[in-house]
């Protein structure tokens, strides 16, 4: 097992190094589209700084996004109780916990690895859900931890954030006319237009890269934690059905932190959606139990 676990955090390290890798490569060939040689120095400067700040302190940047307040032991017995004893059977240290608030039922994890790690509810969650499905809630997003997800999909979110800045900026720059000509006077209005297309789909296929996999993995890891894969099929259940009723306001580049999409849909938009359908994931957990 322990073998298992060093081959996981070496592929952990690998992903990671491909992903900074590749973002700063994106930005590097984004800013000589919209600024030529100058534009390629300011970009390369910009994802030095980006890939030491998404590191260190990615999981930060996402707590803060959604306003997570950390709670103590005294603040949620009951939620702490249930993490402490799922940490232990999974043989992690305990995370930190945080509740977000707002009524959307959902929840994620984050942090750069087991000992810098925390879990995140949200008030509506809390109120929707019975204990036992809560627990298969709170070990899913455990697995996320001990399956090191939660580094890579961290990471994700803040550059795929970044990513999509960027095509804001060049969408605006190309309306006004703003950086329109490269260092040697052509127009670049064209590139312009085709960074703004380019980076969002970038950005999506990261995301779907990282989390989609993941996801089975995280749900079949808590159905044997719990030993009740029926608590969270009844949970994602109950997520779906309140999600679409009461949505989270989520950034769409932090959607794949997520236990359930607050983004997702139906159809043709499912192909680009970054969970596997509910359905599925149910389906196999309902199989799981017999």
């Amino acid at each position: 097992e322990e073998g298992i676990r060093e081959r996981e955090e070496m592929g952990n390290h690998v992903k990671t190094a491909i992903l900074l890798t590749a973002l700063t490569a994106l930005l590097l060939v984004l800013g000589g589209w919209a600024g030529g040689r100058t534009g390629i120095i300011i970009a390369f400067f910009v994802a030095l700084g980006l890939n030491f700040f998404s590191y260190w302190y990615s999981d930060r940047i996402v707590l803060s996004l959604y306003r997570a307040r950390e709670v103590s032991r005294e603040d949620a017995p009951e939620v702490h109780r249930m993490v402490e004893e799922l940490s232990q059977k999974a043989g992690l240290p305990m995370p930190r916990l945080y509740v977000v608030p707002g009524p959307a039922p959902n929840a994620f994890a984050t942090g750069r690895d087991p000992a810098h790690s925390a879990v995140a509810v949200t008030e509506g969650i809390l109120r929707l859900v019975e204990p036992e499905e809560l627990k298969g809630v709170l070990a899913h997003e455990l697995n996320h931890i001990r399956n090191r997800d939660t580094l890579i999909s961290t990471l994700a979110a803040t550059l795929a954030g970044a990513i999509m800045l960027l095509a804001s900026m060049a969408r605006w720059a190309a309306i006004f006319g703003g950086m329109s000509r490269d260092d040697d006077g052509d127009n670049n209005f064209i590139a312009l237009i085709a960074m703004a297309i380019v980076a969002p789909v970038a950005a999506l296929l990261i995301q779907m890269a990282i989390s989609r996999s993941r996801e089975y993995l995280a749900d079949e890891g808590a159905a044997e934690l719990t030993g009740n894969p029926n608590g969270l099929a009844s949970a994602l259940n109950k997520l779906a059905a309140y999600s679409e009723k009461i949505p989270l306001r989520a950034n769409p580049s932090t959607s794949h932190l997520f236990i359930v999409n607050p983004l997702s849909g139906g159809g043709f938009v499912n192909l680009f959606a970054t969970h596997p359908p509910i359905a599925q994931r149910i389906r196999r957990l309902r199989n799981m139990a017999g």
